[in-house]
């Protein structure tokens, strides 16, 4: 199955000059949802994984059935203030400001093994955060995978050393 042809293209969203890729035309077709799941955790199916890390919101459409199809747990990464025990964040920078991502403070135990999980990579800021976030509570990161790259943006260079995976790239 062609993934990305079940990706909508919608131009000039959400301003002039960016093409926004709709993944919700994939998500109501049952067959594509899974193959993109599958795809998503197939190079990393050898690998023994403890957690799967997801960031809000849509890393978690694709984090949690990942999870389920590794047999491992599953951890949100969210934005400040929606977390309600004890927090370790991460901020990083955006082209205008910072933004900032939290995890429990007892979501990973050191050496647990973690894939990392998202819809989209682009410019790299949230999921470089999300992997600090992981370091710093002791995981030991196995992968990150994507369903779509914007390689153009280059966010597969700020996540090295680490192993990318992504699905379908523009």
């Amino acid at each position: 199955m062609n993934l990305s042809e079940k990706i909508r293209a919608i131009p000039n969203f959400p301003k002039e000059g960016i093409i926004f890729r709709d993944i919700t035309t994939l998500l109501v077709d049952s067959q594509a949802f899974a193959a993109a799941v599958h795809t998503m955790y197939e190079p990393f199916q050898k690998e023994k994984i403890d957690l799967v890390v997801a960031t809000e919101a849509r890393g978690f459409i694709f984090g949690a059935p990942i999870a389920v199809k590794a047999g491992c747990g599953f951890v949100p990464v969210r934005k400040p203030g929606k977390l309600p025990a004890s927090v370790e964040a991460v901020e990083y920078a955006l082209e205008y400001g910072t933004d900032k991502v939290e995890i429990h403070a007892d979501a990973i135990q050191a050496g647990q093994r973690v894939l990392i999980v998202d819809d989209l990579l682009a410019t790299g800021g949230t999921i470089s955060a999300t992997a600090k976030l992981v370091e710093k509570l002791g995981g030991k990161i196995v992968g990150i995978s994507f369903l779509i790259e914007l390689s153009e943006l280059k966010g597969r260079e700020r996540l090295k050393p680490h192993h990318v995976n992504a699905v379908i790239v523009y």
